[in-house]
């Protein structure tokens, strides 16, 4: 594949000279075709000299109607090397220039279109070995890449071209040679599909325990057993691998010291995590990732499925280990969103930038502006005596965040220098305190109370107000679960607000189909013209949002609405020959490869969300056929499953479920009233599937669920536990619930 893509650029090294020519006035043009959008990423473009198109059929068409390539600039709004790339290419008016003459140029949003994303990564992927953002594609006309990598710089070094070399050179080989590269783009799209359906193989069965220790050796292999986290610098969170060792800890065939092990990673992960400078610990939530193995050093972006994800895994384990600080960090994660992101309608926002003006007057943005702490600023802010110690509250947050005179950041991790000086709050490595430990405590909330009000005198970083289906149903299942774990009613308000904000502002009651996005001002909201539609992620996650708010409030309109989403998913996106699904919908023109996520990323595949909805489904409502192709997806990706199941932690703990084959809990009357309910939702309990016979005969649950027929609670029975079609004896105390299950 390298050697396909290595033989269309063989001279890229070999620039001809060209006349490019420059206007006067390039650097006073007029805000371009990107300032009518409503992305904030691309809005973020509307004064580049660049004449960017959005992507469509308008400059798709302009592409073919003039035979020029097309160059694909693929970000999002808080990604920092989008904007290093935009200050040093897009915003200077010699390479703009060269772009214009040679190229139609589109920019996208990856979080609008995941799609369109999916499938130039898959080949910068393929063609490179590595990917990422700002992602930068050259297309023939017809949208087959040609060439392509991630951030280039301007001009290049080591023997590498610049941005402005490549752009050259590609354009002379166009206008020479553009039918051979048109073709080798297609050759290239032919054996990336080829590859795609030859490591789709389908076992009849998969043998689930073997899987399961694997998975548990994979993670235990990459484990960092000083830091906690599952690789090395950047050190990103991966939720999911910690959910897939939480659940593993209710295998019954899973050995006792393994378990042991599996929840101490999980532990000293969640640990280092909250102690480090990933964790903002002064307004709270978390950063994307860290660019050292120490947690220490973070793009400072804040994205929502970061947050909602963390959360969870907080939550649970907090339910499996009744350890408070674990809840204390949830409440700190929900706080941030509900302060910061959360738009006044019930939806959430995307994400907040990572790079912000230092100060009102400076014109530069720099990464983390909004976060970094110079030593001296602590000291004026701080300087307030302890009573009894020769300490002031400085000295205690100086100590305790292990800041310096010089700043704390390696040099290494700031190419830039843009943090040269400054201090990136961390509690590692611990440190003692040198002070009474309540007079130590209280100087640190305090302080933090203090710098929080500090910070916001600084220009906020820019938020990105598109609300995406998927990321709010990540957040929705995040305030479910903490809701009903923690007993908080807030929480579960908070869920039920934005599970109606997607059904009223999302949702197309004619059609049956989600939006991608709407776009948020303060009280109002905005769509695009030409609305992006659902992708299979938004469904996935949306659907899993609707069985956890069931499973929070045994309100049975969530559980409707969640059965009609799937049936809609199946119909737009299922593969019903091979398993799975795909990402995009059948017979999309601008889609030149129709692909099925395959692996565990920032964000679980929907694949893998897809199967344990599927399986969820089968069991609330009694429905084989989902099970069926619940199962069908485990065939699916059986080569994943088999051979790095680490790979795919969320389908690991799908297969798990499927395997437990868990008792299901029947809970009687009002939800709001059934004490035993609330009891079960705040404990640790291996059986995850409650419904709610509630007498509503009309229900898709009394219709489907044929249990419930056999139900009689005139004795005054809160609960009945169902095991392969067979139902309990009521029970009406926790004590007589744990023994019906363990029977």
């Amino acid at each position: 594949m390298q050697r396909i893509v290595k033989g269309l650029v063989p001279r890229l090294l070999e620039v001809k000279q060209y006349r490019w020519f420059v206007s006067e006035n390039m650097s006073e043009m007029a805000e371009n075709r990107l300032g009518q959008q409503l992305s904030p990423y691309l809005k973020q473009h509307k004064n580049n000299p660049v004449d960017w198109y959005p992507w469509g059929q308008e400059a798709i068409q302009k592409a073919r109607d003039e035979n020029k390539m097309i160059f694909l600039s693929i970000g999002y709004s808080t990604c920092h090397w989008c904007h290093v790339m935009e200050r040093e290419s897009f915003e200077n008016d010699q390479v703009a220039q060269v772009m214009n003459e040679n190229y139609v140029n589109i920019k996208v949003d990856r979080e609008e279109r995941p799609d369109v994303d999916k499938v130039y990564m898959t080949f910068v992927q393929a063609t490179t070995g590595s990917g990422g953002w700002p992602l930068s594609l050259w297309l023939s006309p017809d949208l087959k890449p040609v060439f392509g990598g991630t951030y280039f710089p301007p001009t290049g070094n080591f023997g590498r071209p610049g941005f402005t070399e490549i752009l050259k050179a590609l354009a002379g080989q166009w206008e020479e040679n553009s039918d051979d590269m048109a073709e080798a783009g297609t050759t290239v799209m032919d054996i990336l599909k080829k590859r795609k359906e030859s490591t789709a193989k389908s076992l009849d069965k998969i043998v689930a325990p073997e899987t399961l220790q694997k998975a548990f050796a994979q993670l235990a292999k990459s484990y960092d057993p000083d830091f906690g986290g599952f690789s090395k610098a950047p050190k990103f969170p991966q939720p999911s691998n910690m959910m897939l060792l939480l659940r593993l800890q209710d295998w019954s065939e899973e050995r006792v010291d393994r378990k042991k092990r599996g929840l101490q990673m999980t532990q000293h992960t969640l640990d280092m995590m909250a102690k480090g400078g990933i964790h903002d610990h002064i307004s709270k939530g978390f950063a994307r990732y860290s660019t050292d193995a120490e947690w220490h050093v973070p793009h400072f972006e804040k994205m929502l499925y970061d947050q909602a994800q963390l959360a969870m895994a907080y939550t649970g384990a907090a339910k499996i280990t009744g350890d408070k600080k674990y809840e204390d960090v949830v409440d700190d994660i929900l706080e941030y969103v509900t302060r910061d992101v959360k738009h006044p309608l019930g939806g959430f926002f995307s994400a907040e930038d990572a790079d912000s003006l230092p100060k009102p007057e400076d014109t530069h943005k720099k990464e983390g502006a909004f976060c970094v702490w110079e030593i001296e600023e602590v000291r004026n802010l701080l300087d307030t005596p302890i009573e009894g110690t020769d300490k002031t509250i400085a000295d205690i947050v100086i100590h305790h965040y292990n800041m310096k005179d010089g700043g704390n950041v390696n040099p290494n991790k700031d190419p830039h220098g843009e943090l040269k000086g400054k201090n990136v709050l961390t509690e590692l490595p611990l440190k003692e305190k040198i002070v009474d430990e309540n007079k130590y405590d209280l100087a640190l909330a305090t302080a933090r109370g203090l710098m929080y009000q500090e910070r916001l005198k600084r220009p906020r970083p820019g938020l990105d107000d598109k609300i995406i289906a998927a990321w709010n149903g990540l957040m929705i299942s995040a305030f479910a679960k903490a809701g009903s774990a923690f007993n908080r009613k807030d929480y579960l308000e908070v869920a039920i607000k934005a599970g109606k904000f997607i059904k009223t502002h999302m949702f197309n009651e004619e059609s049956g189909t989600l939006l991608r996005s709407v776009y948020g001002g303060k009280d109002e909201l905005e769509q695009l013209e030409a609305p992006i539609h659902g992708f299979t992620d938004d469904y996935v996650f949306v659907i899993q949002s609707l069985l956890d708010l069931y499973q929070a409030t045994l309100d049975v309109t969530w559980l409707e609405f969640a059965h009609r989403l799937q049936t809609k998913q199946d119909e737009l996106f299922l593969d019903r020959d091979g398993g799975g699904y795909f990402s995009s919908q059948e017979g999309d023109e601008e889609i030149v490869l129709r692909l099925k996520d395959d692996q565990d990323g920032a964000e679980p595949s929907n694949n893998s969300i897809a199967a344990m909805n599927l399986l969820r489904l089968g069991k609330i409502l009694d429905d084989v056929k989902f099970e069926e192709e619940g199962v069908k997806i485990f065939k699916a990706f059986s080569e994943y499953l088999e051979k790095y199941p680490v790979a795919v932690p969320a389908m690991t703990e799908a297969l798990l479920f499927h395997t437990q084959n868990l008792p299901m809990i029947i809970f009687t009357g009002d939800a709001g009233s059934n004490p035993l309910l609330k009891e079960c939702q705040s404990k640790h309990m291996p059986s995850n599937i409650f419904i709610g016979a509630d007498g509503n005969l009309d229900s898709i649950l009394y219709q489907r669920q044929k249990v419930l027929s056999e139900i009689n609670h005139q004795d005054g029975s809160l609960a009945f536990v169902v095991k392969n079609g067979k139902v309990s004896e009521g029970v009406k105390t926790f004590d007589e619930l744990s023994s019906a299950l363990k029977a």
